[in-house]
């Protein structure tokens, strides 16, 4: 088996599906890629049982086959090259593969492509359409704030609920909750699933601009088309946190400000912080924020006075200041608003400008003032 194709174009499609490759992984197949060509197109697929990718190039091929190659030392060899087109010569019996060049010539060990795990198939249930960058504004908005608890599955991943008005991404990991809501995207029919970091993870890193995503969805599994590029991912089969009722609804205690005033005086406050628990001091009052931080471990402190526009009691709460800063750098709107109830109740960080058909809320819960240790 033998086929021509461009360097940079394998290159960069290799790249866009290799962040599924495992280092460790359970089956030593999965550390290879799946190379199938069928009539002239190349489609190459990498998994790691849970998420698979695949992505498709058209060739310049004589013939069809399979075979599995080492993940690594092809990309490695790839990004050595400058663009020139290469030669894939495939030995079908015994999966030698041999990389041919305008001055080189490069050998490596394939393996049989029966062993690769089968692609799933998605019984779709539902379909959605998707933009691209919608997509992408919903997990850059929530992904960060997933746990990474094993002993949680469920908060593992980002939970979505499709309806016919609107689609809610929610994420939580016990410390803080994000949802995101778009009122310009729907389903034809109820349903909600829990997709997984990992493949959120992958898709940030692998969409494009402008083009349509093609979601589907069945009771096991999910799939996301983009151009020549699929997704397919196992669904998280547990239940969700009701997070609805973790959502404080009194609020009367609202505090108004400059998203980057607060995010880069957090950002110093922070550093005088106890490195353990992050906790920094709000103190409110009438238009005016005192932010504060104490190590009694080294006899560090530091407090900054900020302007606000503040209409609520005279309050004093804590919280991490690492979690709120990680909160607010994913924010976009200039201005915020943090409302509160009391000391001990969670706050909510509200863009105080948004987009059309866009509504993000980001619940914090507070840390305890007695000490600072």
């Amino acid at each position: 088996m033998k086929f021509i194709v461009s360097s940079s174009v394998l290159l960069k499609n290799l790249q866009n599906i290799n962040g599924v490759v495992a280092t460790n992984p359970i089956v030593p197949i999965l550390e290879n890629f799946l190379f199938r060509i069928e009539d002239g197109t190349l489609t190459v697929t990498a998994s790691d049982l849970q998420t698979t990718m695949t992505t498709q190039i058209p060739v310049d091929a004589s013939e069809n086959g399979a075979i599995a190659i080492p993940a690594k030392l092809l990309l490695d060899t790839l990004r050595s090259l400058p663009e020139q087109p290469v030669t894939v010569n495939i030995d079908t019996e015994t999966f030698g593969t041999e990389i041919l060049t305008d001055n080189g010539r490069y050998k490596l060990s394939g393996e049989n492509p029966i062993d690769f795990p089968k692609l799933p198939i998605v019984n779709k249930n539902m379909s959605v359409d998707i933009p691209s960058e919608v997509l992408l504004g919903a997990i850059n908005n929530t992904v960060f704030a997933t746990s990474t608890d094993d002993l949680r599955p469920a908060m593992t991943g980002v939970y979505l609920q499709l309806s016919p008005d609107n689609a809610t991404f929610v994420a939580t990991d016990g410390h803080r909750l994000i949802r995101y809501r778009r009122t310009d995207l729907g389903a034809s029919a109820s349903s909600s699933i829990i997709i997984p970091r990992k493949a959120l993870q992958l898709l940030k890193a692998s969409l494009p601009d402008n083009v349509p995503v093609t979601a589907e969805f069945s009771q096991a599994n999910a799939s996301f088309a983009f151009g020549p590029t699929q997704l397919i991912c196992r669904l998280i089969d547990e239940r969700f946190p009701d997070y609805e009722n973790a959502i404080p609804t009194n609020n009367p205690n609202v505090m108004t400000i400059g998203r980057t005033d607060l995010l880069n005086s957090l950002k110093r406050i922070m550093i005088y912080a106890n490195r353990t628990t992050h906790q920094i001091r709000l103190s409110l009052k009438t238009n005016s924020l005192t932010i504060s931080a104490e190590d009694l471990d080294y006899s560090n402190e530091a407090n900054e006075k900020l302007l606000c526009d503040y209409d609520g009691d005279t309050m004093e709460i804590g919280f991490n200041a690492k979690l709120m800063a990680e909160m607010l750098s994913n924010l976009s709107a200039k201005m915020i608003s943090l409302e509160l109830s009391a000391p001990n109740r969670a706050g909510l960080l509200i863009p105080a400008d948004k987009e059309e058909n866009e509504d993000i809320l980001m619940l914090v819960m507070p840390v305890m003032l007695n000490t600072y240790a």
